[in-house]
Parts: C-alpha cells; sequence; structure tokens
C-alpha cells in the first residue's frame, strides 16, 4: 500500500530491490525514516506527514519487508552489514553529497545504530533519532556488565529485560514463528495492536504483514546472539543522538540505557509515557521531537545559533515536545504554570476569557523555550464553548498530554450574605470549569489510550473551613474530590489525577476576588487590603508551578502548597477539631 501524497522509486543494492517513499519540499534537509519488526514504512505515514511539512522525507520498507524484495537465500541475507548497504545505497539515491537525518523505531533503531557507529558512515549521518531499539554491541556490554559485578539491583535489571524479551527466544526457534505469522497470529496482529497499544485501526498494518513477520524473523537470527556475545568495542556515536524512551514498553526495560552517554557523547534523552508503537500512537509528539532536534543540528552544521529554543531544568527530557493546557493561564498560577511548562520544552495551549493575557503568555512562553504556544479565548464555565475548544485542541494541535484546570475566582462572604447567583458563578467557574475539562480531555486522552495527567487546582480552603468563605470552600472541596474520584476512575488507563492545594499565593485572584453582602465601596476595601496581606506574604505562583510539574513527573494525588496549606493539611487528618475551632475566627478584614 503507498504512501498518501508520496513518489515511490526503487532502489538496487545487495540482490534486493528496495521500495522507497519521498514526501516533502526535496531542496530541504532529508529525514530518512527506518521502520522495524515486524512493520512495513507506513508505520511511519502519520510522522511523514506532519514531517514533510518541514522537511524532505524519505521512508523505505526494510529488505524483506512492504515491497521490498527478498534476500536468496533469507538465512545471511539480514545482516548488520547488508542492512548498512542498504541504507548507503538509499541516502545516496535520494540524498547525494548531503547527509541524512535519520530515525529509527524497534529494528529500525537497532540497524540505525549500526549505522551512526561505524566509519564507513561518517559525513552521511547529520543526526540520528533513536525509540525503542538499543544498539546490540551497548546491549552486549551491559549484559557483561552486569554479570561480571553482580549485584541485587543488576541481577533484577537483568531478570526484568530477560522477561521482557521474551519474544526473542521465540523468533530463534525453528519453523514455529514463519507458520504463527502465516497462521491465526497474523490475523490476529491488527487485533492485538488495537486491543493492547490502542493502535488506531487504518492502513497500518498493510497486508503484507505475514510475509513481512515471516521473514524479518531472521533479523534477530542473523544478528542477536553473534552480537550479543562479541559486541563491538569501538561501537560510538559519530553524529549527534536523540533518544526517545516510552516508559510503558513492555518490550524494552528503560534502564537498558542507563550507560549511553558514554557510547553517545552528543546525547539528548526524552522519555514519553506511551507503550511501544508510539510511530502510531503518538505522531504529533514524535514529529515535534524530530522537528525540533533536526532544526537545531542543521543550525548548528551551518555556523548559526540554533532557531528552537533548547529546553532546560530538570524536567526537559519529561515534558520537551508533549501538549500541555492550562486554564486561567493570563496570569497567576496559571501563567506560571504555562512557563514553568514552556521551559522544560513543552508546547503549550493557553487558555482564559482574558483574549490579551492569554496571547502574552503564549508568546512569552515560545520565548522561553516552548516549540510551539497557542492562545485561546474561553469561559471554562460555558460548556459549548468548552466542546469546541476541545474539538479545535484535538484537531489542530494533537491530544493533550498534560491538562491543568486552573481556572478559578475567589468569593467571600457569610453564608447568609452570599445569594444564589455568587454561588452560582463560584461553582460555574471553580467547579464546572473544572467538569467540563475533566470530561472533554479527560476523555480525549482515555480514547488515545497512552495515559496522560490531569492537575485540577484546589485549595487549602478545600479542607480547611472558614466561616467567611462558605462558597469557595465548598466549591474547592469539591474539585477535591472530584480528583480523587477521577484518580480512581483513570488509574486502569494510566492516566493521573493530582489536585494541588495552595494556601496564600500572591496572584491577582485576591484583586478579583468577590464579597458578598457589602456595598462596592467597601468590596473594594477588602479587596485592596486582602491583595497588601497577601503581598506581604508574598509566595510567588512560581513555586506552585514547580510543585504542580513535580505532581505529574510523581503521579501525586493531593499536593498541598505552601506551609500553611500543610499544616492545615495535617491538622484535617489528625486534629480536625482544631480546624473547626480555626473557622470560627473572624477574618482579619
Amino acid at each position: 500500500m503507498s504512501i498518501e501524497g508520496a513518489t515511490e522509486r526503487w532502489v538496487r543494492t545487495g540482490g534486493v530491490e528496495l521500495c522507497v517513499a519521498e514526501l516533502g519540499d526535496t531542496a530541504r534537509p532529508t529525514v530518512l525514516l527506518v521502520h522495524g519488526y515486524p512493520d512495513s514504512k507506513e508505520v511511519w505515514a502519520q510522522v511523514a506527514a506532519r514531517l514533510a511539512e518541514h522537511f524532505h522525507v524519505v521512508l523505505y520498507d526494510v529488505r524483506g519487508h512492504g515491497r521490498s524484495s527478498a534476500p536468496k537465500p533469507l538465512r545471511g541475507g539480514f545482516t548488520l552489514e547488508k542492512l548498512t548497504d542498504d541504507f548507503l545505497a538509499v541516502a545516496d539515491a535520494v540524498s547525494p553529497g548531503k547527509p541524512v537525518h535519520l530515525v529509527g523505531h524497534d529494528w529500525g533503531s537497532v540497524q540505525a545504530w549500526e549505522f551512526v557507529t561505524v566509519k564507513r558512515t561518517e559525513g552521511r549521518i547529520a543526526s540520528f533519532t533513536s525509540m525503542s531499539g538499543p544498539s546490540l554491541d551497548h546491549f552486549g556490554h551491559w549484559i557483561k556488565k552486569r554479570m561480571a559485578r553482580p549485584t541485587p539491583r543488576r541481577a533484577a535489571q537483568l531478570l526484568g529485560q530477560g522477561a521482557k524479551s521474551w519474544y526473542v527466544y521465540m523468533l530463534h526457534t525453528p519453523v514455529l514463528p514463519e507458520l504463527a505469522w502465516r497462521g491465526p497470529l497474523g490475523k490476529q496482529w491488527p487485533k492485538i495492536l488495537q486491543r493492547v497499544e490502542k493502535v488506531p485501526a487504518g492502513d497500518y498494518p498493510t497486508a503484507s504483514l505475514p510475509q513481512d513477520a515471516a521473514h524479518g524473523a531472521w533479523l534477530y537470527r542473523d544478528n542477536v546472539r553473534a552480537r550479543l556475545r562479541r559486541p563491538r568495542a569501538d561501537a560510538y556515536a559519530h553524529a549527534p543522538v536523540q533518544l526517545i524512551t516510552p516508559t510503558g514498553d513492555i518490550f524494552l526495560s528503560p534502564r537498558l540505557y542507563d550507560e549511553l552517554e558514554q557510547w553517545a557523547p552528543q546525547l539528548v534523552r526524552r522519555s514519553l509515557p506511551a507503550k511501544h508503537w508510539i510511530p502510531r500512537t503518538r505522531p504529533d509528539q514524535l514529529a515535534a521531537w524530530i522537528t525540533e532536534f533536526v532544526t537545531a543540528n542543521e543550525d548548528t552544521a551551518a555556523g548559526v545559533a540554533p532557531r528552537s529554543t533548547a529546553a532546560g531544568g530538570p524536567y526537559a527530557d519529561r515534558f520537551g515536545g508533549q501538549l500541555v493546557l492550562v486554564t486561567g493561564a493570563a496570569g497567576g498560577i496559571g501563567r506560571a504554570t504555562a512557563y514553568a511548562f514552556a521551559e522544560a520544552g513543552a508546547r503549550i495551549v493557553a487558555v482564559d476569557r482574558d483574549a490579551e493575557g492569554a496571547a502574552r503568555t503564549a508568546e512569552m512562553a515560545r520565548l522561553i523555550g516552548a516549540p510551539k504556544a497557542w492562545a485561546e479565548t474561553v469561559d471554562v464555565s460555558d460548556e459549548q464553548a468548552m466542546e469546541k475548544l476541545a474539538e479545535k485542541v484535538a484537531t489542530e494541535y494533537g491530544i493533550v498530554d498534560v491538562l491543568v484546570n486552573n481556572a478559578g475566582i475567589g468569593m467571600s462572604g457569610s453564608f447568609l450574605d452570599t445569594t444564589p447567583e455568587d454561588w452560582k458563578k463560584v461553582l460555574d467557574v471553580n467547579l464546572w470549569g473544572v467538569i467540563h475539562g475533566c470530561r472533554l480531555f479527560g476523555r480525549q486522552m482515555a480514547d488515545r489510550g497512552q495515559g496522560g495527567h490531569i492537575v485540577n487546582t484546589a485549595s487549602a480552603a478545600a479542607y480547611q473551613p472558614s466561616k467567611a468563605l462558605p462558597a469557595y470552600s465548598t466549591s474547592k472541596a469539591a474539585v477535591l474530590m472530584l480528583s480523587e474520584c477521577l484518580r480512581a476512575e483513570f488509574a486502569g488507563q494510566g492516566i493521573g489525577v493530582s489536585a494541588i492545594c495552595p494556601g496564600f499565593v500572591n496572584t491577582n485572584i485576591t484583586s478579583t476576588a468577590r464579597f458578598a453582602g457589602v456595598s462596592a465601596d467597601e468590596e473594594k476595601r477588602r479587596q485592596q487590603k486582602t491583595a497588601r496581606l497577601y503581598g506581604l506574604r508574598n509566595y510567588p505562583p512560581e513555586k506552585v508551578a514547580d510543585a504542580v510539574l513535580k505532581a505529574v513527573v510523581r503521579n501525586q494525588a493531593v499536593v498541598p502548597v505552601t506551609p500553611e496549606a500543610r499544616g492545615a493539611h495535617f491538622l484535617s487528618r489528625f486534629a480536625p477539631r482544631t480546624l473547626r475551632a480555626i473557622a470560627r475566627m473572624e477574618p482579619p478584614l
């Protein structure tokens, strides 16, 4: 099956004909995608379409797969040396005289590690992006090191990867793999991918799957045992390497890459909460990372400063390229949170009913480090507007990886002074806004089947009662309980849910808070006084933002922020009567 919009050619090398597909402007840098087992080049279709907007994209069916012919005989026809010959033939045909940016997944990555570490390819590879496929040489040294100096931890690592590699042993058995793939396994494989990996149905896998898988068994037989027994000592990468590690990969342990820096001196690490087949399940994420990496290396090779800002901070490998949506992003905690994710290299959707404020946040996010940032003007309490936002984000930007429901309003005043209209306004924004966000974007995360994270901004008021904050505290207590319930419901789908509970934080919510039962002049006076008190406390929203990122990384359930929030949370669990006594105190207004 052909890839939509691609032109095809055949490249002859080593007694086989390779089917090569090309997309995009040939005058631009060439990105060459190599597929894994038991795939064909169509596994890259969605990634290739996105990359073709910026680059000349090349895909080819590995020998014996897809529309490429198979070597005769099969035995000995799939060695890494012959696969390297194929790569050079394709690179010379599609990018004569210019190095290519190499991208490999699964066995495409395994063989690409060979390409980027042998001397005869020096100068032909500008960069290499690896995912779900280690170098067999590096893997061999990894095993030997753990066997030479065994410790309980190293033994556990060996046993863990050994269990994950069960399929490797099976593929070394004669005849049985071919019979399985040409029989029941080949027929059931598409359903298995949809059920286990949540791979969407479509033009993948192609009809050639049974034959591809049968031929591809020789990738393992021709290479694995020989290289693991005698790994090369000079397998150093001669090009910059970007490693993308799916943390939920059922075939490969992230520990395999612990010592990779010694083999790849120019290494950029990325981690992705996803399973093995990320070219199909996370094409938007991969395209963003590949584009950033290729662009940076093209600029470096040209001797100019990179156009893209490199992500920094302790969370760059976790959030770089991910899509993060933050509501209430025009200021305060929302803006600080958007900036923190931007600094880590995430793509940002800044949402607020203040259009100018959201636009400023998005603009600054791009300057800080976000590869892309967009501003959206939405009232989170408007169900239809939120539905349109969710549809637009999914269509134009991709499925959200991290959702931060932060938009909220303040409301102070006694219960009897708080009108039904006041209650409705607070609950519509503080509670229903969170419900709309969780329902709409949470559904998209669940349907994608690759996990994600939802952060809901509650408050220390969620567990600290106060006679002065009945409406606000009720709304935040509801957000806290909603978060706990969703955490239980979404746990089986790999979606984390965290409730952030700040105390007194110096943001503009104090100057816009409503005070029930008082005149307009008195309300203004109280707003000013509250803002001064919070200003004297001067706890910055940036610290809350840092707590948000930590909560996602650690998958924390309830996160009190500020000393008073942590103290109140402790009292709510172990001395609730004390909190009830404090609740009767008059506020200093």
